[in-house]
């Protein structure tokens, strides 16, 4: 069985649909950017790396580090939330029911999906919004994110000054059960999420090249490909 489906031959007609809206595109591109600041910045505060002479005080590299993760934070959040919004106010590609398993059809995609993805079958599921395994996975990495949200403003309390808006979650570090749990969950969830970041580089570039449906380059354009009549 070929890999390549029919309707991406060399000289298919395909008709070209706008599947990822702005706010999508932009919430993805905001993710990505503070999650990269986030995990640099984090690292550095977990691990410090970079020295200088002379007292703490005339460089404040700590100090810098931890404004540019706080802010870096709020960008996150509010991208977060703009997508969650999104998977009730947008498109029907955007929506949560492609996030969520809730019909049977989903459910058996989901599994020809896993198939193909480990390589125990070169057939794809050819959905021009996200197959059930990829929609499961992004509901599951927002959970993370939001795990991440709720930990990162528990720590922040620790540094945020009196009266800051910050000390109001100060709410949330007996739900983690004391700062030392809540850093460790923190921690956690960073490596999975970097892990994540390859895996939703690779997959996406193998249906890119097994699809040839623009699935690659719709996070920039918003458009896919499809053959007239085929499933959306």
């Amino acid at each position: 069985m070929s890999a390549v489906p029919a309707h991406a031959g060399e000289h298919a007609m395909l008709e070209r649909v706008y599947i990822w809206e702005l706010p999508v595109r932009l919430a993805h591109w905001l993710l990505f950017f503070s999650i990269v600041t986030l995990a640099v910045t984090g690292f550095y505060i977990g691990h410090p790396f970079i020295s200088a002479p002379g007292p703490a005080s005339a460089h404040f590299i700590m100090g810098r580090m931890r404004s540019v993760h706080l802010y870096a934070s709020i960008v996150f959040t509010l991208a977060a939330l703009v997508r969650v919004y999104w998977a009730f106010a947008g498109n029907r590609y955007a929506r949560w029911s492609q996030l969520l398993p809730v019909s049977l059809e989903r459910w058996r995609s989901f599994r020809q999906a896993f198939l193909f993805y480990t390589f125990l079958s070169r057939q794809s599921v050819d959905y021009l919004g996200h197959n059930a395994l990829a929609g499961l996975t992004y509901a599951g990495i927002f959970a993370v994110y939001f795990v991440m949200m709720a930990t990162g403003f528990a720590l922040y309390t620790v540094y945020a000054p009196p009266g800051s808006p910050m000390q109001w979650f100060g709410w949330l570090i007996p739900l983690f059960h004391g700062l030392p749990i809540a850093r460790l969950i923190h921690h956690i969830g960073m490596w999975v999420i970097l892990v994540f970041a390859v895996a939703h580089v690779y997959f996406p570039v193998l249906y890119a090249l097994v699809e040839r449906n623009g699935v690659f380059d719709s996070i920039f354009s918003g458009y896919k490909f499809k053959e007239p009549g085929s499933r959306e």
